[in-house]
């Protein structure tokens, strides 16, 4: 599932179409979730592809820990959680579809 599914077009006041924003929410914490502890630096787009099987859903961890702020890196030693997958996939359609 690609995070601009859920994006809208809209038409701006000249008439020319536009997407809207997609809302990438923060996803709540979850018993599905994993924690992991680094030990070194991490990359999101790797660990996204070792716990989703999908590089592009490095924005899922980065919201999930306040990261990803012009870095996909992670800082060393630091406990990240992972949300389980499927709670994204509706929180983020949910979010997108009826604002």
């Amino acid at each position: 599932m690609s995070r601009y599914n859920t994006t809208k077009s809209a038409t701006d006041p000249l008439g020319k179409q536009k997407l809207t924003t997609t809302i990438i929410p923060i996803p709540p914490p979850s018993e599905l979730d994993v924690y992991i502890q680094t030990t070194s630096i991490e990359r999101l787009d790797l660990l996204a592809f070792n716990f989703y099987g999908d590089t592009t859903f490095w924005y899922v961890i980065a919201a999930a820990n306040g990261l990803g702020k012009g870095s996909l890196y992670t800082p060393a030693n630091v406990k990240l959680r992972i949300p389980n997958i499927d709670n994204i996939r509706r929180l983020i359609e949910d979010t997108n579809t009826f604002r």
